[in-house]
């Protein structure tokens, strides 16, 4: 089958509301909350009263009709990093969209629900409050999973709903949902800029941050697309992100994993044909803690920086070389399955044109296509941090060569 026959990126998943909550996701909502407080009459036994009119502001670059936009936390013993949160989900400018909170008690163990109810009894906002699933094999995947399944009702509630998460540690900025929505206005799903609290206080993993964003900035130049940032963020955090609630369930929904749920997302959608922001505009505040709730954050890469210096990285080239072979394979995709196209690109890669063409027609895009044939480069030892610096700005400059 030709490639020119998948050509162009999966839409929204064309669900109705009693789809997208079937499945392995309303499964989800029914196995992994036990107890539950809703502010949202059509889910909840019991209501809180926790809503305050409050002024109403145009929008700009966001549709007109009426946006539902569920904000999703789980929540693991976090009574003193909550208010902070609660505090800039209370100035989060909203305009004429509809947004609720859905907070997700992942096993918690101190005065975490009391703060909730407290603090945003005092918010413009519906809110839910759910207890999670006390099994012991609860992780951060799980939890996260469980949030966006509390608020799936109310993002599919309006034909244009969107799902955010943050965590329970952190601060999105006033503008976070507007520039959430205009993300998506080009892409299936966002992954925002994540900033340390305090980031001064930890250069070296201000230095790793900056290395890869300007990997990503040349990503971008070798292989452009037209729904992601030129100056993206390297950020794939659930701290900030934002999805299509069609695109969400298409894919799954976040892996029930100890960590790594929200990259393991964002690559998912890569390779399922889905367009993958990474904003630099729609941006989140959080801890610079060294003691965080799942193995493999960013409590643990700075407590790691702390104790043995900066990490190693791997070797530019092998990324730079795997971005020119996905900008070629999204230019021949639409001259697939030519078996001499296929058998060229092919040799450059490693792989016979017969794979190449077995690959191609089980994508449904060029996308899911550049980002599944393309295999990494092997047998690239890591380098250092300063080694890794200074092969990428050779990669720069030789990019800036060939432009001149």
């Amino acid at each position: 089958m030709s490639g020119a026959n998948f050509d162009g990126y999966l839409p929204d998943a064309d669900l109705s509301v009693e789809t997208r909550q079937t499945g392995v996701l309303r499964d989800d909502l029914a196995s992994c909350i036990t107890a539950s407080s809703f502010r949202n009459r059509r889910l909840s036994p019991t209501v809180l009263q926790g809503r305050v009119a409050g002024p109403a502001k145009p929008m700009v670059g966001v549709p007109l009709r009426p946006v539902s936009a569920a904000i999703c936390v789980p929540v693991r013993n976090e009574e003193t990093a909550l208010p902070k949160l609660l505090e800039a989900i209370g100035r989060l400018d909203l305009g004429d969209v509809e947004a609720a909170v859905f907070f997700l008690l992942d096993n918690c163990s101190d005065a975490s629900e009391q703060v909730i109810l407290e603090h945003a009894g005092r918010m413009a906002l519906p809110f839910t409050v759910a207890q999670g699933d006390p099994s012991p094999d609860a992780n951060a995947g799980r939890a996260r999973r469980a949030a966006i399944a509390l608020g799936l009702h109310h993002a599919t509630s309006t034909p244009h709903g969107i799902l955010l998460t943050t965590d329970a540690d952190s601060q999105p900025r006033a503008d976070w949902v507007r520039a959430a929505l205009q993300g998506l206005a080009s892409a299936d799903l966002v992954a925002g800029r994540i900033v340390r609290i305090a980031a001064e206080r930890d250069p070296v993993q201000g230095r790793v941050e900056r290395y890869l964003d300007r990997l990503h900035a040349y990503r971008r130049s070798v292989d452009p697309v037209p729904w992601d940032s030129p100056t993206g963020s390297h950020c794939s955090g659930g701290a900030n992100m934002a999805f299509r609630p069609g695109a969400y369930h298409a894919l799954g929904g976040f892996q029930p994993v100890p960590c790594g749920e929200d990259a393991a997302l964002l690559d998912d959608a890569g390779r399922a044909g889905f367009r993958v922001r990474r904003d630099p505009g729609m941006v989140v505040a959080t801890s610079s803690r060294r003691l965080g709730r799942a193995p493999g954050g960013m409590a643990a890469a700075l407590s790691a920086i702390d104790h043995h210096g900066a990490p190693s990285m791997p070797h530019p080239r092998g990324a730079a070389w795997q971005y020119r072979q996905q900008a070629e394979a999204r230019r021949i995709w639409a001259g697939l399955p030519d078996s001499f196209l296929a058998a060229s690109f092919g040799d450059r890669i490693g792989l016979t044109g017969d794979h190449v063409i077995g690959v191609a027609r089980d994508c449904p895009n060029a996308e899911a296509f550049a980002m599944r044939v393309v295999p990494a480069l092997p047998d690239i030892p890591d380098v250092t941090l300063a080694e890794a610096e200074q092969a990428l700005a050779l990669l720069e400059r030789q990019l800036c060569e060939q432009a001149a």
